[in-house]
């Protein structure tokens, strides 16, 4: 599990450099093969859906051939919001595996429960906090940094 998040981490430091809000996903099949990597891209592609989470699910269905991704596993960096869970669950992704928890846009556990909600016909598994400080020190290094650039007070 660690090894896919680090890759993951990867992803959002590649998007902490890009001036992107740090998220970096990896999806992964059921023989531990990686389907598809990437981090957000909402600012340099100027659309609100390019998260991390959905340009993976987008790239993984084209090399498949298919939009359900069964037996998969995503590794995220931050818990998807509901945009992301909502993807997730059309796709019929098996597991999330997230870094640190969102309290203000998290879907999997922490906002809501997404994964646990019976009126939906597919519930990932998702399991959170692995490689949580890095992926949560990363967030706060990147909205810091843009506090400072805009004379905003930490």
């Amino acid at each position: 599990m660690q090894e896919f998040m680090q890759i993951a981490i990867e992803q959002a430091r590649q998007a902490f450099t890009l001036g992107e809000v740090p998220i970096g996903a990896v999806l992964v099949d059921a023989e531990g093969q990686i389907l598809a990597k990437d981090c957000n891209r909402t600012i340099s592609s100027c659309d609100p859906t390019a998260h991390a989470e959905i340009l993976v699910i987008r790239k993984a269905s084209a090399i498949l051939g298919n939009y359900r991704l069964l037996n998969t596993t995503l590794y995220v960096s931050i818990e998807p919001c509901v945009m992301c869970m909502g993807a997730l669950i059309h796709a019929r992704v098996h597991t999330v595996v997230y870094g640190a928890s969102d309290p203000r846009w998290g879907a999997c556990d922490s906002l809501y429960a997404f994964a646990r909600d019976t009126r939906f016909n597919h519930r990932p598994e998702t399991i959170g906090g692995i490689c949580e400080e890095p992926c949560r020190k990363l967030m706060q290094d990147f909205f810091r940094q843009r506090r400072q650039a805009h004379g905003m007070a930490n």
